[in-house]
């Protein structure tokens, strides 16, 4: 057992296939790019998507979804069976897919087929949701949550992620998650066609309020999410902002909202969480480097193994950045150091001295603060995406371990102090300085304090 409570996820399957190659040229008959040398590959889509990352995640999942008898419904089970247990409902036709095409990992164009609906519940899919410890409906349109509407009334769920084609969420949901566009278009309007920060909180209060449910998360892509329960919002800024793919962020969102509640957590942490899971998400490269059935579970994403971080950004082919230091009393100096540094990849590891080490490096009296506060006051920075700790002079050992691309010093150094830059070199990796802010350092804010005690 790992202590993480099973879910029921009920909702509309789709199968997702990515057809991912180079386009360099357009076509001799029309201006549209010719992709050449396309790999394929298929994964699970809507709800399955969500139920598969749930799944992945450690947890037992049931998925309760239309299903039939065509090819894109056998190849859907194929890649569900090893992890989770699937409670088909019947269809009207064919499961849905959906089709990218892609280069350089930019979509070019998407192709949909098959229009199958879900026809009706059955007894094994009403009782798998009545004995549900946890449910998180996937809405996208298709009538599944439609078909077991009775039912999730009298058992409502914790999570209902909704779809502008789909019903209402059931009255006493704990949580609902639309996308900003699609909590406007589902809110009752008031004439405004806003689309910032304020609209968005309207919204939210509005739906609360519409669908008797105990709060409202709208997504809000790469700014996080706002969480309402119809008065004054919280605003859930996601940790880093990544450019990649946002496909498949929605569900990666929901999933991780989901299980946590089902854990026991509070919705406002759960919201924390999963703005935090789909930031990392789209990090790792979104829907299209979702692991394989076949691929063994990975340690789930965390601030606590930055050498996870690390490995997961070069395998979507990121561009890994560290910078170090002793970050005794965190100035503007530093922010701005680490805010440059985290713009010049696709995560940030800052490497920090243990407290022997400062004590060594800045004799007694040092560091002011514990090595414990100094790690959650980096980790609090949104710019940072890991903490490692260092016990040595220099981080020559934890470098090699991390292997960053770029390592970042201030820029108070002078080049014979980087012994680092040599190590770099080794992996192809590159040493930078960046200037600190003028007048900035630990040391001259203590002779200041002194100064003023005295």
């Amino acid at each position: 057992m790992n202590g993480k409570a099973p879910l029921v996820v009920v909702g509309d399957a789709l199968l997702d296939r990515d057809v991912t190659g180079r386009a360099e040229r357009l076509a001799p008959d029309a201006p549209v790019p010719v992709v050449d040398d396309c790999g394929e590959r298929t994964r699970p889509g809507g709800a399955a998507l969500a139920a598969y990352l749930a799944a992945r995640d450690g947890r037992d999942v049931t998925l309760v979804a239309g299903v039939g008898d065509d090819p894109a419904s056998h190849a859907l089970r194929r890649l569900l069976e090893p992890w989770l247990t699937l409670v088909p409902l019947p269809l009207t036709g064919p499961l849905s897919e959906k089709t990218r095409v892609l280069a350089q990992d930019r979509p070019v164009v998407r192709l949909d087929r098959g229009a199958g609906r879900t026809r009706e519940a059955t007894d094994a899919a009403r009782e798998a949701v009545r004995s549900a410890p946890a449910v998180l409906v996937s809405d996208y349109g298709r009538g599944t949550a439609d078909a077991l509407r009775d039912v999730l009334a009298a058992r409502p769920p914790l999570v209902w992620d909704p779809h502008p084609r789909g019903g209402p969420p059931v009255p006493g949901t704990r949580l609902v998650t639309p996308a900003e566009k699609e909590a406007h278009g589902l809110a009752p309007q008031d004439g405004t066609a806003r689309r910032d920060l304020h609209a968005a909180a309207h919204s939210a209060a509005a739906l609360v309020r519409h669908w008797r449910a105990a709060a409202v998360a709208v997504t809000l892509g790469a700014r996080g999410a706002l969480l309402s329960y119809g008065e004054h919002p919280l605003l859930v800024p996601a940790p880093a902002v990544h450019p990649g793919d946002s496909c498949g962020a929605g569900d990666r969102f929901a999933a991780t909202a989901a299980g946590l509640l089902a854990d026991g957590f509070l919705v406002a942490e759960a919201v924390e969480g999963a703005v935090a899971a789909a930031s990392g998400f789209v990090a790792q490269g979104g829907a299209a480097a979702v692991p394989s059935a076949d691929a063994e579970p990975a340690p789930p994403p965390g601030d606590d193994d930055p050498h996870a971080l690390a490995a997961r950004i070069r395998a979507a082919h990121g561009t890994v950045v560290a910078a170090g230091g002793c970050f005794d009393l965190l100035h503007a100096g530093h922010v701005g150091l680490l805010q440059a540094a985290r713009r010049l990849g696709d995560c940030l590891v800052v490497c920090v001295n243990s407290d022997e080490s400062v004590r060594r490096r800045k004799g007694g009296g040092r560091p002011v603060n514990p090595l414990a506060d100094r790690v959650r006051v980096l980790r609090a920075l949104a710019c940072v995406d890991a903490v490692a700790v260092f016990d040595e002079d220099t981080p020559e050992r934890l470098l090699a371990d991390l292997r960053p691309d770029v390592w970042v010093k201030g820029g108070d150094y002078a080049a014979a102090d980087l012994p680092e830059a040599a190590l770099l070199q080794e992996w192809g990796g590159q040493a930078v300085l960046l200037p600190y802010l003028d007048g900035r350092s630990s040391t001259a804010l203590m002779e200041r304090a002194a100064e003023g005690a005295r």
